[in-house]
């Protein structure tokens, strides 16, 4: 094993902040430019006590004074508070079975540098140096980083200090957390990628404002997160949101884990490839048939959409968010087939419903790295 990478000259440390000053930092993260009476109203704090905390985020270049607005009931200006979204850095890293993604955010979660890598050996030990590698090479552009993530597909510990199993990497019980912040000397948090991605919707993306959430991604596989009274849900054993095994049809194919029918036998990429009658194809073979009218294309593409549309009532029957993001590499099944997604959530959904808010939302591969950059900005705001 390598020996731990150290830095001659460590970059400025994330200041002590108290819960009051934590919390209006994050209310003008997610909700933008906000007025001093805003932020307490929002805490519960008073206008003094709040002064005091605007202060020493000034201090530590943490927020800035923006624009005034008008009070329309005194007459009088208010100078909006927001982010000075350069202040500090966020390292972070996505994993795949063969690829490292990373990327350097501000506070803003706003992308800012990125870096791509085949893995050159999945031993655990092995990847923690290659990603040491790619963090020193950014730190010659950025002295500032101050915490960082990793997202990866599989199982973590309940605090997400343990990747317990990750199919594509091949690992088991890798602290992979504790093995890089000792290697970065910053705080790394390591979550499941799904995970990352709904607390970064929930931050900073279309979940924002929203004090339930559910997202779901459709793809390589079907991965579920989801907000409850504004914390992000893990589990009682860091699994939660396990419904691609959900049954669609009880005559359908069988599972590698024997289920009959399950979501995943319809909705990944692979298993909509899978479904064509004639030659073997690719998942973007199997769309480009379907956009061309092949029966056998529309088919497969129908019984995945009404594998997601149940997914999606199942879900929001499970937890009644205000909000449900679809998103993903898969979104061409949308594309092709929304019909049959939304006669399956509504022969799915539970009548007496509130209006299910779809929210689909076009997804980007860097989306993973940002989302475990969000980790970091979330681990020094201890959430």
């Amino acid at each position: 094993m390598d020996t731990p990478q150290t830095r001659e000259s460590p970059s400025p440390a994330w200041p002590t902040l108290n819960l009051v000053e934590r919390g209006a930092l994050r209310e003008v993260l997610i909700h933008g430019p906000l007025p001093r009476a805003e932020i307490a109203r929002r805490l519960g704090v008073s206008r003094a006590n709040l002064t005091r905390v605007t202060r020493n985020l000034l201090e530590h270049g943490l927020i800035v004074e923006g624009a005034t607005e008008q009070r329309a009931w005194t007459g009088r200006p208010s100078e909006l508070f927001e982010i000075a979204p350069t202040a500090r850095h966020f390292f972070g890293v996505k994993l795949t079975g063969d690829t490292i993604f990373a990327t350097v955010t501000d506070l803003g979660a706003h992308e800012i540098a990125t870096a791509e890598e085949p893995i050159v050996s999945r031993a655990s030990d092995d990847v923690a140096a290659q990603i040491g590698g790619i963090f020193t090479a950014f730190t010659e552009r950025f002295d500032d980083i101050v915490a960082g993530g990793v997202c990866v597909a599989g199982d973590l510990t309940q605090n997400r200090k343990v990747i317990v199993d990750s199919p594509f990497l091949g690992w088991k019980d890798v602290p992979l957390a504790r093995m890089l912040t000792e290697r970065l000397s910053i705080p790394i948090a390591t979550e499941n990628d799904v995970r990352a991605l709904t607390a970064t919707e929930h931050w900073f993306g279309a979940g924002a404002g929203c004090s339930s959430l559910g997202l779901i991604t459709v793809g390589a596989g079907i991965g579920l997160g989801f907000v409850i009274d504004d914390r992000l849900v893990t589990g009682a054993h860091g699994r939660a949101g396990r419904l691609d095994h959900l049954e669609i049809d009880a005559s359908g194919p069988v599972c590698a884990n024997g289920h009959r029918g399950c979501a995943s036998m319809y909705l990944t990429n692979e298993a909509i490839a899978r479904g064509i009658d004639g030659p073997e194809i690719d998942y973007p073979g199997a769309v480009e048939l379907a956009r061309a009218g092949h029966p056998g294309a529309i088919r497969a593409f129908r019984k995945a959409a009404e594998a997601l549309g149940k997914v999606i009532a199942t879900l929001a029957n499970s937890i009644d968010p205000e909000k449900i993001i679809l998103t993903g590499d898969g979104l061409a099944v949308w594309e092709l087939a929304s019909a049959d997604v939304r006669a399956a959530i509504d022969k799915t959904l539970i009548p007496s419903s509130a209006p299910l808010d779809l929210d689909v939302q076009p997804f980007q591969f860097d989306e993973w790295a940002r989302a475990a950059a969000v980790l970091g900005i979330r681990t020094v705001l201890r959430f």
